[in-house]
């Protein structure tokens, strides 16, 4: 916490701290405890930013983390998605979920950083802190990380290859996609 405060103070950026008792109580779900964490950090967000009179969160998210989550789910998920730089509220009515750093390369923002004499936390949660599959090191994320860094030795296009096949979809060569409660097959009009 003390790494955010100092971060803002050398910004010059007022923060309004809230506590939440959300680390405690996902420190013992066996199941997805990061994802399960997110999702009610989140909802926490939300909930305080309606509190404040606000209509908008935004998350840190940026073009690396987007270009993992592609390949993530298409190697762990079985799905075709990307995580997108702004949508709608599902659960807290008329909010909205902006990532501004979508476009902003990691490395970018480690030079921002280092540029700026401001340090960085991974993640504050104690699930982190052992060593599991979740952990930093062992995570799919840190894994598929991994896969785009040598990826990129051989191809320097790699990372808007990436970005950009989940933009040049072609409807008519996919075997089938969804749209909320919709499902098409190619077989839907095969003859």
């Amino acid at each position: 916490m003390q790494k955010i405060l100092d971060n803002a103070e050398i910004l010059n950026i007022p923060l309004n701290v809230f506590k939440t008792d959300i680390f405690d109580r996902v420190e013992n779900i066996e199941n997805h405890p990061c994802y399960i964490c997110a999702r009610m950090r989140r909802g926490y967000l939300y909930n305080y930013a309606k509190e404040l009179g606000c209509n908008k969160i935004a998350l840190g998210h940026h073009f690396d983390d987007v270009i993992e989550t592609i390949l993530m789910g298409m190697l762990y998920g079985a799905q075709m998605q990307t995580m997108m730089p702004k949508l709608h509220s599902t659960f807290h009515e008329g909010m909205e979920l902006i990532r501004p750093l979508y476009y902003v390369k990691e490395a970018d923002i480690i030079s921002w950083r280092n540029r700026n004499n401001l340090e960085f936390i991974k993640c504050a949660c104690k699930i982190t802190e052992k060593d599991s599959c979740e952990s930093e090191e062992g995570s799919k994320r840190e894994e598929v990380k991994r896969l785009i860094k040598e990826l990129r030795e051989k191809n320097k296009y790699i990372d808007m290859n990436i970005f950009r096949s989940a933009q040049n979809v072609n409807l008519d060569t996919i075997i089938s996609y969804r749209r909320g409660d919709y499902c098409k097959s190619f077989l839907d009009d095969y003859e």
